[in-house]
């Protein structure tokens, strides 16, 4: 309720990120993102505290090869 996807597109696309962010059924929020690695921790970092409304109660990362499947980061279902 705080915005916080698309907090997270701006971010993303300051930082030249691409891929998409979602709210999951069970509350929380998934964020698939390819970039340059220094971007992408600046972006994880970033989700820690999220916007000034937000709440985080824990932060997830998984790595995996870069794939170059996006054009641009957005909001996804």
């Amino acid at each position: 309720m705080v915005g916080f996807r698309y907090y997270t597109v701006n971010q993303a696309s300051q930082l030249s990120i691409t891929g998409w962010v979602r709210n999951n059924r069970d509350g929380s929020l998934e964020i698939v993102a390819e970039g340059e690695k220094e971007n992408l921790e600046e972006l994880i970092r970033w989700c820690h505290k999220g916007p000034s409304s937000a709440a985080v109660e824990r932060v997830e990362k998984y790595w995996s090869d870069f794939k170059g499947d996006f054009n641009d980061f957005s909001v996804t279902v």
